[in-house]
């Protein structure tokens, strides 16, 4: 499958996709030394698609991608942090995120971001969240997983969610 690397930092996603066999087809990412990072560990193809600000990416200028994967910063729903939600401009890119994936319809997405995430505001910020990725167009499920049950040297939780297009529900027995 191909896929498009939103909100990429320097490559996490990309690094998984790719060793399932997956080709990437651009990333977004705003963070200049970020992408810095990703560009020197992943040598991006010159034809691959490349912005830094999402909220300027016009939908019609992304290219097609069978997946969208990106986890929106955390540092608005990290319990480390302010915790500010929608309210702060970080956690404002869920957004940006639904915007681009109601414009171009991938067959699936997925998102990542922080435990904290669940308990925001009650639960009702992830609430939130699922009801604008269903009014996309997707069926959708998420879990916690911690990354040192995945052979990796430290104790992260993270939020996964995982969605199907409604339509190739008929096909797809993920669900």
């Amino acid at each position: 499958m191909t896929f498009l690397d939103l909100f990429s930092g320097i490559g996490g996603f990309r690094l998984g996709m790719e060793q399932a066999g997956h080709e990437c087809v651009g990333h977004i990412e705003i963070d200049k030394y970020a992408n810095k990072s990703y560009e020197a560990m992943h040598n991006p193809k010159e034809s691959e698609f490349h912005a830094t600000d999402i909220r300027l990416v016009q939908p019609g200028n992304l290219p097609e991608a069978d997946v969208y994967c990106g986890g929106v910063p955390c540092q608005s729903w990290s319990i480390a942090g302010k915790r500010g939600g929608f309210q702060d401009e970080r956690g404002s890119m869920w957004y940006q995120y639904c915007r681009l994936l109601k414009a171009k319809q991938p067959k699936f997405f997925i998102a990542e971001n922080v435990k904290g995430l669940l308990s925001h505001n009650e639960g009702k910020s992830m609430e939130t969240i699922c009801e604008m990725l269903c009014d996309c167009g997707y069926a959708l499920d998420f879990d916690v997983l911690n990354s040192k049950n995945f052979g990796v040297p430290q104790n992260r939780e993270r939020v996964f969610i995982v969605g199907v297009r409604l339509d190739l529900l008929d096909t797809c027995q993920i669900f």
